[in-house]
């Protein structure tokens, strides 16, 4: 068999040689179509499998009008009609797309996409309008450069080939480098597609949630307000929180009012979700005449930006078009600085200052970095980055992690007496970081702030924590953040994480260290909770000094007794929980004592009575509105955040709310009320909504579309 095919005759009905055929003809040498089949050593084995030629001659031939044209693999006449209807339903609505966004005058827009409405994204990008020469024998062959799967719009239908490219191991067999890339390009676009039209199904939810007295553009029919709570009825459907789910829907009302050519490109698979969110995001206090003007310049490129080029580009574009809008926004975002913390996935945290003056940011970016190069000049290990870290909790918690002593070149250490970066003369760089309370709970210290500085932001700061914890615990660190540890970590019988509150879980190592700060103040408090095997709280006790009466001497496990395993003599202090002889309160789980090792701290007793999980005997209840102190204590410690759908707010900051409200003869109790934000708090009063308190502490709430979520009692670290 030759490589070559033979020169064609004259075309049918006495055409020209090389005359491109009309429909129904054959494909002609050299056409996109047009397939080398070689006679080498190279034959791909897959080609001679009885499976493969099944694929290829599935049956009578009278059965097809065209064998060459039978159905793929798996599908039927009626099921490949239905895939053929359905890409031309795919192709028709990019069409219909293409002539609202001309109807509203977005001519320009228009050329800017063409060629993205067929899938493809530009120089470098999936999609290249260039074929290459060469064998193209695999069932990927049609995700090559510039072959018809390359540049097809993202569609059910594409997701169809590249599933049958994948084979039954998505190891793409016989798939060349180039198909493979094809291959990942299309399942982005396919991606990109699945993810528009579930935009365009959240759009509906709008359109059906209307605020009260909101006006309805007339092309659309999209209100311009949704109802208060529908992002707490989509976020729990969705699995995510009910602000990510609202932002979903803005960006679906953007798209559908403002943003067709953006819209277009995003069910092409031209433009991501990330991308259309960045250019919602950007055009969301225009008004849509300059949206569209602003999208303008930028959706043509948008598929071959990064994400951080695309939002620049936008972010320029806005300005050009509508520069009071851009200086509005602004503005109204300077409203909601804040400062943010969160967890790492590595077990660190994150803490930054948003919505910032920009002058201010450079400045103090500027300060940072003058703080790591004193830090770099005094010795300290660790490149740039890592020192700008050092120097920005330097600064933060008023201290100075230069050693004493002069530093490698000759320069002079850490200021005698002063625990805060050392200032220039003249640069006005005192360094003091701002006494802070560190508030979280009831605010008697903090992570990041410590203990009021009775000298004042002139005098001395906390004194830097000594031996192993040096470096790791920044002082004036005081245990009222309602740290969790486990006992068996604390007391060295397992490794087990604990956690932090708006951090999240720590490593055991961590969470004894911090236990063990804490243990060096005397404003520590501690608390006990029993919990069964999935984390739920089922017992609490709060610590207590022991009595002098009480305390006894050479008692197993009490300070004088063995120690349990645990680190070496010069490691933290050990932690004890002993048995202290009562019985406990009735149904509880006995009086216990808690030894936190440190000398001269007191051993403290700890009475465990029952949180109740099924009937409950109300011995926490109030007799009026309001919940007693130990009430309220409880429900935070059964739910440490809100307990409404998706909602993660600390329970300290909530409502205690009754399920049945008080004036309709609700308890005030366990069994009948629990922690909820504000706002969720409102949206229970709806009656739209439904919140039921069953009597395992969970939380059945029922939303307007008749849906339900359970949210479950906090599970604590076991």
């Amino acid at each position: 068999m030759s490589e070559t095919p033979d020169t064609p005759g004259p075309g049918r009905d006495e055409d020209p040689p090389g005359t491109p055929p009309g429909p129904g003809d054959h494909p002609w040498l050299g056409s996109p179509d047009w397939t080398l089949v070689p006679e080498t050593a190279d034959w791909p084995e897959w080609m001679d499998e009885t499976a493969h030629l099944d694929d290829e001659y599935p049956g009578d031939p009278d059965e097809y009008e065209d064998p060459d044209n039978a159905p793929p693999r798996g599908l039927d006449d009626a099921q490949l009609a239905a895939l053929i209807a359905e890409a031309r339903e795919v192709t028709a609505e990019q069409a219909r797309a293409a002539e609202q966004a001309a109807r509203l005058g977005h001519t320009g827009v228009l050329a800017a996409v063409g060629a993205g409405l067929a899938g493809r994204r530009g120089p470098g990008m999936p999609g290249s309008a260039h074929t290459f020469p060469g064998e193209y024998t695999s069932r990927a062959s049609g995700f090559a450069s510039g072959k018809p799967l390359d540049v097809a719009p993202g569609c059910l239908v594409l997701g169809q080939f590249a599933e049958d490219a994948a084979g039954d191991d998505d190891r793409y067999p016989g798939a060349s480098d180039d198909e493979l890339l094809g291959a990942v390009c299309a399942w982005d676009r396919v991606e990109s597609y699945a993810s528009a039209r579930k935009h365009a199904a959240m759009a509906e939810v709008g359109r059906r949630r209307p605020a009260a007295g909101a006006g309805v553009d007339a092309a659309s029919g999209m209100p311009d307000g949704f109802g208060e709570f529908v992002g707490r009825e989509l976020g729990p459907a969705l699995g995510i929180g009910s602000g990510a789910a609202e932002v979903m829907l803005g960006v679906a009302a953007d798209l559908e009012v403002s943003l067709p050519a953006t819209k277009a490109a995003f069910a092409s698979g031209i433009v991501n979700r990330e991308k259309a969110g960045i250019i919602a995001a950007a055009t969301g206090w225009c008004d849509p005449g300059e949206a569209r003007a602003a999208e303008a310049l930028v959706v043509g490129r948008a598929g071959s930006l990064t994400p951080g080029g695309l939002k620049a580009a936008i972010a320029r574009a806005v300005m050009a078009v509508a520069p009071d809008k851009a200086r509005k926004r602004r503005e109204h975002a300077a409203k909601q600085a804040r400062v943010e913390r969160w967890f790492e996935d590595s077990g660190n945290a994150g803490l930054a200052g948003r919505e910032l003056p920009p002058s201010q940011v450079l400045a103090a970016d500027q300060r940072i970095t003058w703080w790591a190069k004193e830090l770099q000049r005094a010795g300290l290990d660790g490149d740039l980055d890592q020192l700008r870290a050092r120097a920005f909790l330097d600064i933060m918690l008023g201290v100075d992690s230069r050693p004493p002593g002069p530093g490698p070149d000759g320069r002079p250490g850490q200021d005698a007496g002063h625990g805060r970066p050392r200032g220039r003369d003249g640069d006005g760089g005192k360094g003091d970081g701002g006494k802070g309370d560190g508030r979280e709970g009831d605010g008697r210290g903090g992570v990041a702030g410590g203990d009021p500085d009775p000298d004042g932001p002139s005098g001395p700061r906390f004194p830097a924590p000594a031996g192993p914890l040096a470096g790791i615990i920044p002082p004036g660190f005081a245990g009222r953040v309602n740290l969790t540890v486990p006992l068996t970590t604390v007391t060295w019988f397992a490794d087990r994480p604990g956690e932090l509150p708006g951090i999240g879980p720590i490593d055991p190592d961590l969470a004894r260290d911090l236990a063990a700060a804490a243990a060096r103040s005397g404003r520590s408090t501690w608390c006990v909770t029993v919990t069964d095997d999935q984390g739920h709280a089922i017992g609490h006790g709060c610590a207590r000094p022991e009595p002098a009466s009480r305390i006894k001497r050479d008692v197993p496990g009490t300070r004088s007794g063995p120690d349990p395993p645990g680190p070496p003599d010069d490691g933290p202090p050990r932690f004890t929980f002993t048995p202290a002889g009562g019985p406990g309160p009735p149904g509880g789980y006995g009086t216990w004592r808690l030894s936190t090792g440190t000398p001269g701290q007191p051993d403290l007793i700890v009475d465990i009575e029952p949180i109740p999980i099924g009937d409950c005997d109300h011995r926490w209840q109030a007799a009026g509105h309001d919940p007693g102190v130990k009430l309220r204590h409880l429900t935070q410690v059964r739910n440490a955040t809100c307990t409404g759908p998706g909602c993660r707010r600390p329970a300290e900051r909530c409502d205690f709310e009754h399920n049945t409200a008080y004036e309709a003869g609700g308890r005030t109790c366990l069994c009948a009320c629990d922690p909820k934000c504000r706002f969720d708090h409102r949206m229970k009063q709806d009656p739209r909504w439904k919140a039921e308190h069953l009597p395992s502490g969970h939380v059945r709430w029922t939303t307007p579309s008749g849906r339900q979520y359970v949210t479950e009692p906090t599970r604590h670290p076991i």
